[in-house]
């Protein structure tokens, strides 16, 4: 079983930190929570709606990986990791702080492969580029994402796909711990 992951909010609990780099970008007191319900959406839909230029992007990234650096793993991800064959991400974040927090964890030696979206000139997601990237040497049977537009290209090119903490967009499966992978997902293929 190949899965392939997005990073911020499925594998890590980083969204703390997207906001605190948001808010600290914009330079605004703003409310973290409809901070969150904007980046949940996609940070191009974030900054459209609170006027900040794209032109900022690497400055967010930045701030961001800044206040990721006390992120943690979600609970019992080594565990879902280590139950499969090969695991693969694709990530909008810059590959070098993707590095750096799953060294800290201890969990780089669970993957095959880490894509930089930006970094490696791939369309952002939903596009397919970088999952076709990934497939053109590579099986993959589930795709796990947090938003839509992880789970879109998933969808695109006939791939199975799970919804962490999201259960109101489409996917094959939904949960809400990874206590439950194994069972409500791995045991269902």
């Amino acid at each position: 079983m190949n899965l392939l992951w997005d990073f911020d909010g499925t594998l890590f609990d980083t969204y703390p930190a997207l906001v605190e780099g948001f808010v600290s970008l914009s330079k605004q007191d703003l409310d973290r929570t409809e901070v969150l319900r904007w980046l949940k959406k996609d940070s191009k839909t974030a900054f459209k709606h609170y006027g900040i230029s794209e032109d900022l992007r690497s400055e967010y990234q930045r701030l961001y990986n800044m206040h990721s650096v006390n992120s943690l793993p979600f609970d019992h991800i080594e565990e879902v990791l280590a139950s499969v064959d090969r695991n693969f991400i694709v990530t909008h974040r810059e590959k070098e702080s993707t590095l750096m927090l799953l060294k800290k964890f201890n969990l780089l030696k669970y993957f095959e492969e880490i894509v930089s979206v930006e970094e490696q000139g791939f369309t952002r997601k939903p596009h397919t580029a970088s999952y076709e990237y990934v497939l053109k040497n590579n099986h993959i049977d589930l795709v796990v994402g947090d938003r839509d537009l992880d789970l879109i290209p998933a969808r695109r090119l006939n791939i199975k796909t799970v919804a962490f903490q999201h259960p109101n967009i489409t996917a094959d499966f939904h949960i809400e711990n990874y206590s439950e992978f194994i069972s409500k997902v791995l045991f269902q293929l």
